[in-house]
């Protein structure tokens, strides 16, 4: 019984460890296909994914694509329904969808008074395991697939959000802090007849 649970642990490192290093291959293609860093941080934004592991995880990653396309994963599997506000939207975020498909919970925290925006603090980033950014790179936001999802996914929930890293452990900062910011709740255009 024991073997079988170390089994699962380590099948579960192998592919995290994998897509780590295959998205490190997949971002520094893109550090040599563009000109700078800028160019790279809008790709990683918007690429598409093509499924391959990591718990159901698209592998060859972009952002706002991803999470378009993961949301009716994550709501089929997590058996999530509506969220009410967006406070209760940063804590499904944070404790159902990083769990489920990133393997870490970051915490919610810095809300503004509003009640419109929040930070996402990552004590560990496992896109960012085994990762240094050359000098030459200063600009690269190396995980930004991570904001194109957010906000991907939440469009797709009807929500218009405003997702950008704060900090970064790979720029020197203790913790990777992730800044959303509510914009407005999309409102369904249905073809006239059906409403």
């Amino acid at each position: 019984m024991s073997r079988q649970s170390n089994r699962t642990t380590d099948s579960k490192k192998m592919n995290s460890e994998l897509f780590t290093l295959t998205y490190g291959a997949l971002v520094t293609q893109l550090c040599k296909d563009y000109e700078n860093d800028e160019e790279v941080n809008k790709q990683l934004d918007k690429m598409v994914m093509v499924r391959l592991c990591f718990h159901s995880f698209p592998l060859l990653p972009r952002g706002y694509n991803i999470g378009v396309r993961l949301i009716e994963d994550f709501l089929a599997r997590s058996s999530v329904g509506r969220c009410q506000d967006f406070r209760e939207t940063a804590d499904v975020i944070a404790k159902v969808a990083f769990k489920m498909y990133l393997g870490v919970t970051p915490s919610v925290t810095n809300w503004s008074p509003a009640g419109d925006e929040f930070s996402l603090i990552l004590e560990s980033n496992p896109l960012a395991d085994f990762v240094e950014l050359p000098d030459n790179h200063s600009t690269l936001v190396y995980s930004n697939l991570l904001c194109g999802a957010l906000r991907g996914a939440l469009e797709m929930v009807q929500m218009a959000v405003d997702v950008k890293f704060a900090q970064d452990t790979l720029r020197g900062d203790g913790v990777t802090e992730i800044r959303m910011k509510f914009i407005k709740r999309i409102e369904e255009n249905l073809p006239a007849g059906d409403e």
